[in-house]
């Protein structure tokens, strides 16, 4: 059976009450009618399969964190204390190589969200096309967060300590942000480096995936992709 089941004619309501909502068009509204079930099908397949792999490609790359301010991951503010006492010491070349390293397991960590993005993707339901079609402009990114959110902690979790581990300084940042815990100071995601780090290389990963998705939603015919240019582009 279709994700969209023509026999029981879902796509319809779907798309009507996205133009109820959004337009008073009357083309508008030919537009979502003229629309197929499998239309609707492979055209938000083909965002969810563009935007991921996108948002996926740019960061799973050297650089791909640590050269883009909006993702760049740094030391919490509450780490500042500790960093004004480093460079007081002249080892303020430290605090660099931490930040570096953060970024590093970061960029190494993405390319294994790839698998379980595509997951997500195969496991859409009817509702989940509901709420993408009927959403608002970072509907496929909530998808996203909602299916793949804790299975992305748990792969990236691993990795980034790897990585945080061979930099000597990540042991004084568990132990300084460990202390400030204990004062209600620190959440418990920013007491652990690799915590800190899994949090901002997950977050910075959807935040990719929005920006695909609204540039997918805002220019279809330069997305490239016929289906994509139909389907969002009568929802436009």
């Amino acid at each position: 059976m279709s994700l969209l089941s023509s026999s029981k004619k879902l796509i319809l309501p779907v798309l009507v009450s996205v133009m109820l909502i959004g337009s008073s068009s009357f083309a508008f509204a030919l537009a979502l009618s003229d629309l197929s079930n499998q239309d609707a099908n492979a055209g938000l397949k083909a965002a969810l399969e563009k935007g991921s792999s996108a948002a996926v490609a740019k960061l799973g790359v050297e650089n791909g964190f640590m050269n883009n301010e909006k993702v760049k991951i740094k030391l919490p503010a509450k780490f500042d204390k500790a960093r004004a006492v480093l460079k007081m010491a002249g080892q303020s070349r430290k605090i660099d190589e931490l930040e570096v390293s953060m970024n590093r397991a970061a960029e190494a960590a993405v390319p294994l969200a790839k698998p379980l993005l595509v997951n997500a993707i195969k496991s859409m339901t009817v509702t989940d096309a509901k709420n993408i079609l009927s959403g608002g402009e970072t509907s496929v990114t909530d998808f996203f967060r909602g299916k793949t959110a804790v299975a992305l902690n748990a792969k990236f979790l691993p990795l980034v300590k790897g990585v945080t581990d061979k930099a000597q300084l990540a042991k004084n940042y568990n132990s300084v942000m460990s202390q400030a815990q204990k004062y209600g100071v620190v959440t418990e995601q920013e007491a652990s480096v690799e915590a800190y780090v899994t949090k901002r290389a997950t977050d910075g990963l959807y935040l990719m995936i929005a920006e695909e998705e609204k540039a997918i939603r805002q220019d279809p015919i330069g997305a490239g992709s016929k289906i994509l240019s139909k389907v969002f582009g009568a929802l436009k």
